[in-house]
C-alpha cells in the first residue's frame, strides 16, 4: 500500500502539469487573439489617415458622383442642371404672375428683418457638407447681399442662439458688409438652442419699429428641441400681437412648435433637404412678401435726400462717433454727417435715402410683364416671330435645347423674342423691358 500511494501521487502530478500547461497555452492564445498584430495596427492607422487625405476629402465634400447619369449607350455623362434651374425659375415666375393677376397685392417695401441663426451643438452635424454651420454661414452671406439688392430701403439684424442664450451680434442696419463680417467672427457651436429666448430678444427690438415698417423674423433652426425658461406659447402670442411675421427653415426634421409659430404669425415653415434646396428656400425671402391685410397700414413717411459732402471736409460721423475727412452724406434737416445710405438720422430721426434706392423699390409694385412661351411649331406663316433674341441679338435657332420652346413677349402689337437667359436677366436684374 505504501508503494501504490506514490504511484497515484505521481500520476496525479503529471496530470496537473499537463492541465497547467494546457491552461497557460489557452491563455496565451487568447491574449494573442485579443492583441492585434503589427500589420493590423498599421492598416488601421492607414485607413484612419486615408479619411483625412485632401484628395479624398474633396470628393467626399463635393459628392461629384451624384452629378453623373448613364446615357443610352451606357456611358456616364454629367447632369445638365442648367436646364432644370431655368425650368424651376420660369415656373416660379409664372406662379408669381398668376397670383398677382388674380388679386391686387400690397407689399411691404420697408422691411425690418432679424435673421436668427442656430449655433447650438446641433449645427456642428455633418449631414450637410462640410457642416450645417458652414452651409448656413455661406447661404446667409448670399441672402444678405440679395436682400439689400432687392430691398434697398430695408434693414437687417443678426441674432445667434447657443448655450441656451440668444445674442444680438448686429443691430438693424443697411450695411451688408458689417453684418457678414460680424457673423463670420461668431461661428462657434456649443450648448442647446432656446427658441423662446430668441423670440423674446427679437420681440424687444422690433417693438420699437414704427407702424409703417413690416416686422419679420427668419429663423434658421438646426436643433430638434428647444430649452426654454418659460412658456413658449405665450411668447408666440406676443409675437402675433406685435404683428411680427416669423418664418422658419429647419435643417433637421419637422418640429410641431416651429410649425405652430409660423401658422400663428403668418409665416412659412419648410425643411431643407440639401444645400441647394436650402439656398432655394432662403432666397425666397429676399423679395418682399405680400402684406397681411390686418398688418398693412397706409402711412405717409417723411424722407430726406441728403447731399454728398465734399471730399476735403472734416466732420464727426454720427454712425461711428468719430471725426472723418471727406465722403459721407449730410442730413438735410439737422446737418449732421452719416456714412452710408439708407439709414435713419440718429439726431432728428429722419429716414435718409437716395433716389436710386427709391427707384429700385418701386419695381416691386409694378413687376415686369410675364413672357409667353411659344414652341417653334406655332411659328407658322400666319403668325411668325423673329428668330433673333431681342436682348443679346443672338440667333435662337443655334442654341440647342432652346429650339424646343422660347419665350416671347407681345406689347402693343410689338412682338419680340428673347431666350431663357435674357428672360431671367430681365426679371432679376434689369427689372424693365427696354422697348417699353
Amino acid at each position: 500500500m505504501c508503494n501504490k500511494k506514490p504511484k497515484k501521487a505521481q500520476s496525479l502530478g503529471l496530470g496537473t502539469e499537463k492541465l497547467t500547461v494546457a491552461y497557460f497555452g489557452l491563455e496565451i492564445m487568447n491574449n494573442v487573439a485579443e492583441r492585434p498584430l503589427n500589420g493590423d495596427v498599421e492598416d488601421d492607422d492607414e485607413d484612419d489617415g486615408a479619411d483625412l487625405e485632401a484628395w479624398e476629402r474633396t470628393y467626399a465634400e463635393d459628392r461629384s458622383w451624384e452629378a453623373l447619369q448613364e446615357d443610352e449607350s451606357g456611358l456616364l455623362r454629367p447632369i445638365d442642371t442648367t436646364a432644370i434651374y431655368h425650368a424651376q425659375y420660369r415656373r416660379r415666375l409664372r406662379t408669381l404672375a398668376a397670383t398677382a393677376a388674380t388679386a391686387r397685392i400690397q407689399k411691404g417695401l420697408i422691411r425690418y428683418l432679424y435673421i436668427v441663426v442656430d449655433l447650438s451643438k446641433a449645427a456642428s452635424e455633418r449631414d450637410f457638407r462640410p457642416s450645417r454651420m458652414a452651409v448656413i454661414a455661406k447661404q446667409v452671406e448670399v441672402f444678405i447681399r440679395e436682400f439689400f439688392d432687392q430691398n434697398p430701403l430695408s434693414h437687417v439684424g443678426l441674432v445667434t442662439i447657443k448655450d441656451g442664450v440668444a445674442h444680438c451680434i448686429t443691430e438693424l442696419g443697411g450695411s451688408p458688409e458689417s453684418h457678414i463680417n460680424a457673423l463670420m467672427g461668431k461661428l462657434e457651436c456649443s450648448g442647446d438652442a432656446s427658441l423662446q429666448n430668441a423670440l423674446e430678444l427679437v420681440l424687444g427690438y422690433l417693438n420699437q419699429i414704427p407702424s409703417y415698417g413690416h416686422r419679420e423674423a427668419l429663423i434658421l433652426y438646426s436643433a430638434l428641441s428647444t430649452c426654454d425658461p418659460g412658456d413658449l406659447m405665450e411668447t408666440i402670442q406676443k409675437c402675433k400681437k406685435s404683428k411680427i411675421r416669423c418664418s422658419v427653415i429647419g435643417l433637421a426634421a419637422e418640429m410641431f412648435v416651429c410649425k405652430h409659430l409660423c401658422q400663428e404669425t403668418g409665416g412659412t415653415y419648410s425643411v431643407a433637404l440639401d444645400e441647394s434646396h436650402f439656398k432655394e428656400l432662403i432666397l425666397e425671402y429676399a423679395p418682399p412678401p405680400p402684406a397681411i391685410a390686418e398688418y398693412a397700414t397706409a402711412n405717409l413717411i417723411k424722407m430726406g435726400f441728403p447731399q454728398r459732402s465734399a471730399e476735403g471736409s472734416v466732420a464727426i460721423c454720427t454712425c461711428h462717433e468719430e471725426a472723418k475727412a471727406g465722403g459721407g452724406y449730410t442730413c438735410p434737416r439737422c446737418k449732421v454727417r452719416v456714412c452710408e445710405l439708407p439709414t435713419e438720422c440718429r439726431v432728428c430721426g429722419l429716414t435718409l435715402i437716395s433716389s436710386p434706392h427709391l427707384a429700385r423699390s418701386y419695381h416691386h409694385l409694378f413687376p415686369v410683364v410675364m413672357f409667353d412661351e411659344v414652341s417653334p411649331s406655332q411659328n407658322d406663316s400666319s403668325r411668325s416671330f423673329p428668330n433673333i433674341c431681342f436682348g443679346c441679338q443672338q440667333s435662337l435657332l443655334t442654341q440647342g435645347k432652346i429650339l424646343c420652346t422660347f419665350p416671347i413677349l407681345v406689347l402693343n402689337k410689338f412682338i419680340m423674342t428673347v431666350n431663357v437667359l435674357c428672360q431671367i436677366y430681365t426679371h432679376r436684374s434689369a427689372l424693365k423691358v427696354k422697348q417699353c
